[in-house]
């Protein structure tokens, strides 16, 4: 019996003096409060539970949502959703934890809320509802990076996300009105243009029919009216049908010239 709780006894120290690194994580062990330099990937790691302990921290892109009243240039308020993106580079993780500790993604945030409060504030608030909101989000990244670096040299921005922003009310209302008022002078200006185009076509139409007709008139001499005016007259009297024919007594009658 007293073998059998020697043996239980060595299983139960032997569990509780390892640590399993899952996919995703990595481990780092600390003695007596000192980090060590060498990270743990998969696997198990085995320790002194009476002097050291593995802390485990996840390596996969994390996310922190956080919902800001951001400043704007004119000094207005704009509520976003942001999403900050990051990771931490594997082999730097003692150096995180050993600045910052366990509690590093405060730190990220307050990092956000200082570089977003600077950055913001140099652009009008409907900048931040347009395609400059992509400068805005670099700008951000960029400064959050120079200040994390102070700090702890291990954690990689990958971005920083602005969604869902919501505009004052009445600035909102303003910028719907001015976009329907360049809709309007767009449409108005593609009206105007085919107007043109349309006119355009009409004195092409109109030159050309002049033309056409001078072209007739300076061909028409007088002995082709003649002609043409006895080829009708011989046309109407090829006609079986009884008629009338008015002249001015200018126009040439046919006339037999046997009679």
């Amino acid at each position: 019996m007293n073998r059998c709780f020697l043996l239980l006894s060595i299983s139960l120290l032997i569990c509780t003096n390892c640590a399993v690194i899952r996919p995703g994580e990595a481990g780092v062990k600390q003695t007596l409060g000192k980090f060590s330099d060498k990270v743990a990937t998969q696997g198990t790691v085995f320790y002194n539970p009476f002097t050291s302990k593995v802390i485990k921290e996840s390596t996969q892109t994390n996310n922190i949502k956080l919902i800001l009243s951001l400043p704007s240039k004119e000094g207005l308020s704009v509520n976003s959703e942001i999403s900050i993106l990051y990771r931490l580079e594997q082999h730097k993780i003692p150096s995180v934890l050993e600045n910052l500790g366990q509690d590093y993604e405060s730190i990220i945030t307050s990092v956000f809320r200082s570089a977003s409060s600077d950055v913001c504030a140099k652009f009008y608030a409907k900048d931040m509802h347009s395609g400059m909101r992509a400068t805005i989000e670099e700008e951000i990244k960029a400064k959050m990076k120079g200040n994390l670096e102070k700090q702890a040299d291990g954690i990689e921005l990958i971005a920083v996300l602005m969604k869902s922003i919501q505009l004052p009310s009445g600035l909102a209302r303003s910028i719907e009105r001015k976009l329907q008022a360049e809709q309007d002078a767009m449409r108005m200006k593609f009206v105007i243009e085919q107007a043109k185009l349309e006119a355009d076509r009409k004195i092409i139409n109109a030159k050309g029919e002049r033309d056409a007709q001078k072209i007739l008139s300076e061909g028409l001499t007088q002995e082709i009216i003649k002609i043409r005016s006895i080829e009708a007259f011989n046309k109407l009297s090829e006609s079986p049908n009884s008629k009338i024919i008015l002249t001015d007594g200018k126009t040439p009658f046919l006339i037999d010239t046997e009679d």
